[in-house]
């Protein structure tokens, strides 16, 4: 198993990936949706402000991630991570939390502060992730899941309760994600 940052030149693929893994989870409109998602991230983010991370197995994709800039009131270098897909015949092999892992330790190395997440807790705490409260980091938009809302700090410095809205780059600027 590879990991690499993402490359642009692979955005057809990596689209692909997306709208497989999510139309067989969620179905053919989701997948859709999703892979629309990823085409616009990719597209219309600044290539500062979005942190693709890539696993490949014997040269094919079987995984992607995205982490975007992330804006909150503190001011500390943040980004998301969203979406995730790993694909169907990986799934359940540890590839995510590789993929994940490494893309942590990637956004160390750039001295990012904090990453969030808005998914499934169980998940998401295999690799550091906690879930907080919107009295701690207000999301963008209001939570359909409020159980789903999680961070974590990659600097060793506990997360501060913050006043003040956060902010997501374009492409995840729609309230139906949240």
């Amino acid at each position: 198993m590879n990991f690499s940052l993402f490359d642009p030149s692979g955005t057809h693929d990596i689209v692909a990936l997306f709208v497989s893994v999510f139309s067989a989870s969620e179905g053919d409109d989701e997948g859709i949706s999703i892979g629309d998602l990823v085409s616009n991230l990719i597209t219309s983010t600044k290539p500062s402000d979005l942190i693709g991370c890539v696993a490949t197995d014997s040269g094919n994709i079987v995984g992607c991630i995205f982490f975007s800039r992330f804006i909150v009131p503190s001011g500390q270098v943040a980004f998301i991570l969203s979406p995730v897909a790993i694909d169907t015949k990986h799934q359940g092999s540890g590839i995510g939390q590789q993929l994940i892992n490494f893309g942590l330790e990637y956004l160390r190395s750039q001295k990012v502060s904090l990453v969030f997440t808005y998914g499934d807790p169980v998940f998401y705490s295999k690799t550091g992730f906690e879930q907080i409260s919107e009295n701690v980091v207000k999301a963008p938009f209001p939570l359909s899941q409020p159980i789903g809302w999680l961070a974590q700090s990659l600097d060793g410095e506990h997360i501060q309760a913050m006043n003040g809205s956060s902010k997501c780059v374009e492409a995840l600027s729609d309230p139906s994600y949240w």
